[in-house]
Order: structure tokens, then C-alpha cells, then sequence
């Protein structure tokens, strides 16, 4: 599984919880890729994959949450993600 954060620099929405979130992550997920992705680096792709907010996390190439979430938000669908694949 692959997650990715998209940010701004200097954006403080874009700071707040996200060592938690990625230690939720990989907590849930073994072998998990958690990128964190400068808007501004990454411009072209952050349009291909459907990112219109920021912060913005995108799992496995799907905009799914168009501002940070809760860890127990995180948490929720990432349990929903892998007993799908199950």
C-alpha cells in the first residue's frame, strides 16, 4: 500500500499530526510507502492523481482525504482497505 501526503511549505494545516498519522500508518500496514510530496515539486502530479486541496492524502493513487485526517479517521480506512483485499 502507498500513501502519500501533499503539502505546502509553511502551511501549518499541512504540519499538524502528520509524524502521528504516519506512525498510525505504518503501525496498520506492513511494508507500507509513505511519501510526503511538495505541492510545489510535484504540481503535474498532484493534478494527474486529483488533488484540488492541501494537505491532501492519496492511497494507492485515490484522493482520500482532502484535509488531514484524525488518526482514528486514518485508522478506519485503512482497516477498510485491507479487509477488502482479504
Amino acid at each position: 500500500m502507498k500513501i502519500e501526503l501533499f503539502y505546502a511549505p509553511g502551511c501549518t494545516k499541512c504540519a499538524d499530526d502528520k509524524d502521528a498519522l504516519r506512525a498510525t500508518a505504518i503501525e496498520l500496514v506492513p511494508g507500507l510507502v509513505w511519501r510526503e510530496l511538495n505541492i510545489l515539486d510535484q504540481l503535474d502530479y498532484a493534478v494527474e492523481v486529483g488533488v484540488i486541496t492541501l494537505p491532501s492524502i492519496v492511497i494507492d493513487g485515490d484522493v482520500v482525504f482532502a484535509s488531514l485526517p484524525t488518526c482514528g479517521q486514518l485508522r478506519r480506512e485503512l482497516v477498510r482497505r485491507i479487509n477488502k483485499r482479504a
